[in-house]
């Protein structure tokens, strides 16, 4: 990062996903890394109710994965959070 807080694209990724001198790239907050997304790449939004399904599929995945290790046929321990709550639309994004 340059005194100007530039930053260079290495030439291998700027080649790789089309990135030109002078193109805007969006910066995403992404928990502990920052997401560079190149121009025309940005991924769909989905809508909270696909989110929300996405979540218990993989919430159901994991339980089956636990149950084949264990035996053991019960859901996790209250963890104090929902799922819901990982998508209350009030929260900033």
């Amino acid at each position: 990062m340059t005194s100007k807080r530039q930053v260079t694209v290495p030439k291998a990724l700027a080649d790789r996903y089309g990135i030109e001198p002078g193109a805007e790239l969006e910066w995403q907050a992404a928990g502990d890394v920052i997401r560079v997304i190149p121009p025309g790449r940005r991924p769909p939004s989905n809508s909270v109710e696909t989110r929300l399904e996405v979540f218990d599929a993989a919430t159901e995945r994991q339980l089956t994965r636990q149950k084949e290790r264990s035996g053991d046929r019960t859901r996790p321990a209250d963890r104090g959070w929902t799922r819901d709550d990982l998508y209350d639309d009030r929260g900033a994004r």
